[in-house]
């Protein structure tokens, strides 16, 4: 068991990058919602949806990123869904910078942010299952995957007040910066099993 774990540590790590970094995408702008609300001159409805249109979008879409991750392979469901999660981050933070009535725009790269929220942590979870072969094993991996998701919500508040502090609009273009290091660390050092040993 050690030396299986010593092999898959690297795996791992970079796995557990995904669900931090889903949850700083949607938790890291709470503590910004009030400083949105004034910048965007919008009400307190629409600054909720914000965060509503991530969540609600990859409920709805989790079911269709594990059916297409059965037929077609865990990391390539991953890692173009990490690639459409920071390309909707981008999105949300130019409309930011550079329009002036950009809440609509900032509402579809949030909704293009869920879409691959829903392709990316969901996914992991079946994908430890295929990387271990005893329970035990799988069982310390999946904890180490929920310990990053806990920890990125511990940190989430503290990272997007943070980067507020600089301008309002920077944690939505941290999202892409911290995408791109995920998408590097999967494609390179997680070795997934063949598609025929997979658990559907």
């Amino acid at each position: 068991m050690i030396a299986l774990q010593a092999n898959k540590k690297l795996d791992l790590v970079s796995l557990a990058s995904i669900p931090l970094i889903m949850t700083l995408g949607n938790s890291m702008l709470i503590p910004v919602l009030p400083e949105m609300e004034r910048q965007l001159k919008i009400g307190s409805l629409q600054v909720s949806m914000i965060i509503t249109v991530y969540s609600v979008v990859a409920i709805f879409l989790i079911p269709v990123a594990g059916y297409m991750s059965d037929q077609y392979g865990r990391k390539k469901i991953i890692i173009p869904s990490l690639i459409i999660t920071a390309i909707g981050g981008l999105v949300s933070g130019l409309a930011a910078w550079f329009l002036k009535d950009s809440y609509w725009v900032i509402l579809i790269g949030r909704l293009l942010q869920g879409i691959g929220a829903a392709g990316a942590f969901p996914i992991v979870l079946p994908l430890v299952g295929d990387m271990f072969k005893s329970d035990d094993d799988v069982s310390q991996g999946l904890g180490i995957i929920e310990t990053a998701n806990t920890f990125g919500k511990v940190l989430s508040p503290i990272l997007g007040a943070t980067l507020a502090l600089v301008v309002w609009y920077l944690p939505f273009l941290s999202i892409p910066v911290f995408c791109l290091v995920s998408v590097v660390l999967v494609a390179w050092l997680v070795k997934v099993p063949r598609r025929a040993d997979q658990k559907r």
